[in-house]
């Protein structure tokens, strides 16, 4: 049966202990911990401490967008150090980024300090990565014992174009890799049939990433038009024993109301244990 965890990065404006507490009053199965620049993200001794007081596990890491000072730079080089403290804090999975192959540059207009644009700027990419993802990836996995699933990332906007700022970033071109976290609302973002992305791929999915899309991504489970509900019901019908994080944003949690996110927070996990369940039922 899959294990339903709570990313951090849902509340990432809130201590990792609060995050914690609140998983565990609600009733997810574990954690999921974004790991950033603040110390509680990536020192193992404190994460073991967490788990053992919150008596909470954590299931998953996800690599760094931004490493700490103290890390060294590069996709690569953040995905190892994050396998070693997935190692150290008892996670079987680490989710990482595909290799980009476009940076942004901020421009901020100085007569309109509230209006900011990101251009794109086509480079070499980080091949360092790519290239490693198809030789070396499935060697890691097996001498640590650590799954590392990839995720499909975002369609990004500059006006009416969708840009694609990463290396095997379509459902085909991902069937090059050994394992998958398949983020919901990013397949949303570039128009993606969800269903037929999860059948095309199923057989490398070992990690979810579920929000909603509405034209905004990371939303609640009830708001938008992706079929979550379907693929929740697939999943229990395929015995998926996987992780499936709930992933959203602290603006969508209503955040400056604890009432409110646990409101929310309750009616997500309800929402993914009632379909998984009828998925399950369906299959006997």
């Amino acid at each position: 049966m899959s294990l339903i965890a709570l990313s951090t990065g849902s509340l990432y404006s809130y201590g990792l202990n609060r995050v914690f507490e609140l998983a565990r009053e609600i009733g997810f199965d574990g954690i999921e911990v974004l790991i950033d620049q603040r110390p509680d993200t990536f020192q193992p001794h404190y994460l073991r401490r967490l788990q053992q007081e919150q008596g909470l596990p954590i299931l998953a890491l996800h690599s760094p967008f931004f490493p700490a000072a103290s890390w060294e730079k590069g996709d690569l080089a953040c995905v190892r150090r994050s396998v070693d403290l997935a190692q150290e804090v008892g996670a079987g999975v680490v989710i990482a980024h595909l290799p980009r192959r476009i940076r942004g540059v901020m421009v901020q207009f100085l007569w309109r300090h509230s209006h900011r644009l990101v251009l794109p700027i086509p480079w070499g990419g980080d091949r360092e990565w790519l290239a490693f993802i198809q030789d070396g990836l499935a060697h890691l996995e097996a001498v640590t014992g650590v799954v590392i699933a990839v995720e499909n990332m975002p369609a990004r906007r500059i006006g009416p174009l969708r840009l694609n700022g990463c290396w095997l970033n379509t459902p085909q071109e991902m069937e090059v890799i050994p394992h998958i976290t398949l983020d919901t609302t990013h397949l949303g973002t570039w128009d993606y049939d969800v269903l037929a992305a999860y059948e095309q791929l199923k057989e490398r999915v070992a990690h979810v990433h579920l929000s909603n899309f509405n034209g905004k991504e990371h939303r609640l489970l009830d708001d938008g038009h992706l079929p979550l509900a379907q693929l929740l019901e697939r999943l229990g019908a395929d015995g998926y024993g996987g992780i499936i994080s709930f992933e959203t944003h602290p603006n969508n949690l209503k955040a400056e109301d604890e009432g409110q996110v646990r409101a929310n927070l309750r009616r997500s996990l309800d929402f993914c244990r009632q379909h998984l369940a009828r998925g399950v039922g369906g299959r006997r």
